[in-house]
């Protein structure tokens, strides 16, 4: 009984906090329609984008070059295991 009520609040504090940010998110940082960049023209929103995607791309490049790593040094260290017993 006592899980379903910690359950219960937990849930009830989430739909409050979402419902306030739904509330207060029309009027949260903008002025006159210019949020905080200022206004905002065609070519700086595709600039952002391209960067977004060059961003991820090197994410995950950087990422698998890495993994690669950890797993070439983990098949050396099985291996070295392996040779040694």
């Amino acid at each position: 009984m006592k899980l379903t009520s910690r359950r219960t609040r937990i849930v009830a504090a989430l739909c409050a906090v979402l419902s306030l940010m739904l509330l207060a998110a029309p009027v949260a940082m903008a002025d006159n329609g210019a949020g905080l960049a200022g206004p905002v023209t065609d070519k700086t929103v595709t600039f952002f984008c391209f960067g977004v995607i060059g961003f991820f791309a090197v994410l995950v490049i950087v990422l698998s070059l890495i993994q690669g790593r950890l797993d070439k040094r983990k098949e050396q260290r099985r291996y070295d295991l392996e040779r040694l017993s």
